[in-house]
């Protein structure tokens, strides 16, 4: 009965490790398609949207309205800020694809149907594109944004 477990966790890893290759590769290519024409290709388009099931438009739009902050601090913590479509600000860590917002606890982390939220799609997109603002601000202030996040 264990090893069966181990098993299945074992599994789920190796799915899990293999979706990760899958998104840093087509940001690798979204960042290629960019840098060289400035725009991604319909097929590329069409591959991105499939990979993650109706979000590529409304992340899109984010990119597109510059709603993607990056905020680094001088002892290089990084972390980035979105603001959703309503308004809100919302705290994205890229590279662990979490996401304050509450689509993220919902579809991500208790439904477990989506790889990750808009937002965080909207990160990796406009960090592929170009297209992120940048921020500076103080060791105190990241951390402020770090112990705010509910």
């Amino acid at each position: 009965m264990m090893s069966l477990d181990l098993t299945n966790l074992n599994h789920s890893q190796q799915k899990v490790k293999e979706a990760q290759e899958l998104v840093e590769h087509l940001m690798l290519e979204v960042k290629n398609a960019y840098t060289l024409h400035g725009k991604l290709s319909d097929d590329l388009l069409s591959l991105l949207n499939f990979t993650f099931q109706g979000l590529l438009l409304s992340a899109l739009e984010l990119v597109e309205k510059q709603s993607v902050t990056k905020i680094v601090s001088p002892s290089g913590r990084a972390l980035f800020q979105v603001v959703g479509a309503s308004g809100t600000p919302y705290t994205c860590f890229a590279r662990e694809n979490y996401c304050s917002c509450p689509a993220y606890h919902f579809s991500v982390l208790r439904k477990e149907d989506h790889m990750m939220c808009k937002h965080v799609l909207a990160v990796k997109l406009s960090e592929a594109m170009g297209k992120s603002k940048s921020l500076s601000v103080s060791d105190a202030e990241v951390t402020h944004i770090i112990m705010s996040i509910e």
